[in-house]
């Protein structure tokens, strides 16, 4: 681990030595704009069980259950602005230093941020809008949400019949294939791999950054807590990843 005033600087000139940089981001960017997390001590799923793809295909019941706690939770969501990670992390992409933002987030801060659509990598989905499961027609959430007040359900999809569902990849449900491709592509072209806010425990996303050294990428992990990946990485700061990332690339 390093201090976070001497990894800020080792981290400034290692930015500024690659030719081609990936982001790779987790929850901890996003706690920052008041978005909780899932995995640490008081995370949401301390509090709850995560509802498995296969029961929400297979049970009424837990769609409701998944639709009632989404509509419970989403003012929280959508009130979430971009926080100084994000806008520094913007900027990387903006001035051609990063290539592509590989995610773990599903809140869409890094598109509110200005990063482009097709710099964005999402390999857990997106929780702004929903899909059809069958025919992958797009949902806005609100309309959904009226008839969920209405009705205590959401609709089934207008064009073939299929099940809606947020457009996130639940426990069970297989990973989205061309993001996977795509984040690979990506992780296996650059020449420094920065991890900002992912404790770097669920995989397959947490094989990029092993990927990415094993490639000869120079590593660096930003996170409050510990990750496994620590005692690889060239350069592992513990520190907020706000403070850090506007400091080192210079944005306020």
């Amino acid at each position: 681990m390093t201090s976070a005033e001497s990894g800020i600087a080792t981290l400034r000139a290692m930015l500024v030595a690659a030719r081609r940089a990936v982001v790779f981001t987790g929850a901890g960017i996003s706690t920052e704009s008041g978005i909780p997390d899932f995995r640490s001590p008081t995370g949401i799923w301390t509090r709850m069980r995560p509802i498995c793809f296969q029961d929400f295909v297979a049970s009424p019941a837990m769609r409701r259950e998944a639709w009632r706690r989404k509509f419970a939770t989403d003012p929280v969501l959508r009130a979430a602005q971009p926080n100084r990670g994000h806008r520094a992390v913007a900027r990387l992409v903006r001035e051609g230093k990063a290539s592509a933002v590989i995610t773990q987030n599903i809140d869409g801060l890094h598109q509110a941020s200005g990063v482009p659509e097709d710099k964005v990598i999402e390999l857990h989905g997106n929780a702004t809008y929903a899909r059809c499961l069958d025919c992958g027609m797009r949902y806005e959430l609100e309309p959904l949400r009226l008839a969920f007040e209405r009705d205590g359900d959401v609709p089934d999809c207008a064009a073939c019949g299929g099940l809606v569902k947020t457009a996130t990849i639940s426990f069970g449900q297989a990973m989205p294939e061309a993001a996977m491709i795509r984040a690979e592509a990506e992780t296996r072209a650059c020449d420094l791999f920065l991890v900002l806010g992912s404790s770097l425990v669920v995989y397959p996303a947490a094989g990029f950054p092993e990927m990415a050294k094993r490639n000869g990428a120079r590593l660096v992990i930003v996170n409050r807590e510990e990750t496994p990946l620590d005692g690889i990485a060239d350069l592992a700061i513990r520190h907020g990843i706000g403070e850090v990332m506007g400091a080192a690339v210079g944005n306020s």
